[in-house]
């Protein structure tokens, strides 16, 4: 199965670091998150990937044209203009790149790779990173029998939560449970190949229109995902993942 990634967004609100790089492409522990999110399929067996470029999109090529030097001990031999690879840690990845635009909508996006998938498919985004269960997520796809499948997940609420009653304050939770949250589009989709048809151009994001014709028909599932999950939309949460990272503890490295 392959493994759509939107890695083209502009990314304004971690300006301090997406003027200089997309934001896939911001690191976590010296590493870019896209390659994190990667690792997360790569450690159930799916290596085939398609990476929806578009702002700095040159920044993700060259980092995969040149993937051996990033992951590698080399020895250079400058007079004689060669490059021996002495420790080879590359991953057995396909990886394929398409210039999607800068402007392009999320749903425009996967309108312009049809031509490159063959059956169904994965799907993501490159700024988020969860442990989902990849394999349980296919599986219940498969058994739903629906056009898409979407990541359903209960983020905890970053403010404290109060009841209120008769103008006055009757409950006060610091750190609400998750369990009450609302279910957010977390990512980590399948979509069959037909759900490609309702994307009419490219200015059309998925999460707006296709979306909601698909809730609309009945075609849409949902997965719910109970554990980690973190988006990396500003600075802050750049740091948060850079911590639980250098912890040793990272929930979402499900690899070895």
């Amino acid at each position: 199965m392959q493994v759509v990634i939107l890695a083209g967004g502009l990314g304004t609100r971690i300006s301090e670091e997406s003027h200089l790089k997309p934001k896939p492409m911001i690191e976590i522990g010296g590493r870019p998150l896209l390659w994190h999110v990667m690792k997360v399929f790569g450690a159930y067996g799916l290596t085939d990937f398609i990476i929806c470029c578009g702002y700095k999109g040159y920044v993700i090529k060259e980092y995969f044209a040149n993937y051996p030097l990033h992951m590698s001990d080399v020895t250079i031999d400058v007079a004689k203009s060669t490059i021996k690879t002495q420790v080879n840690t590359a991953e057995p990845w396909k990886v394929t790149l398409v210039d999607t635009g800068d402007h392009a909508g999320t749903g425009g996006r996967l309108r312009q790779i049809k031509k490159y998938i063959n059956g169904p498919f994965c799907m993501t985004y490159g700024d988020g990173v969860a442990d989902v269960d990849i394999e349980k997520l296919v599986l219940f796809h498969n058994r739903i029998g629906k056009q898409a499948t979407v990541t359903g997940v209960t983020p905890a609420s970053r403010f404290g939560s109060m009841k209120i009653e008769a103008d006055l304050v009757t409950d006060f939770k610091e750190k609400p449970s998750q369990l009450n949250q609302t279910w957010i589009n977390g990512g980590f989709f399948v979509l069959e190949q037909s759900v490609l048809d309702l994307i009419e151009d490219d200015a059309e994001f998925f999460e707006q229109t296709p979306m909601e014709k698909l809730v609309s028909q009945k075609q849409l599932a949902v997965h719910r995902h109970y554990g980690f999950w973190h988006a990396m939309d500003t600075l802050k949460d750049k740091k948060q993942l850079e911590q639980l990272w250098a912890s040793g503890k990272a929930p979402w490295k499900v690899w070895e």
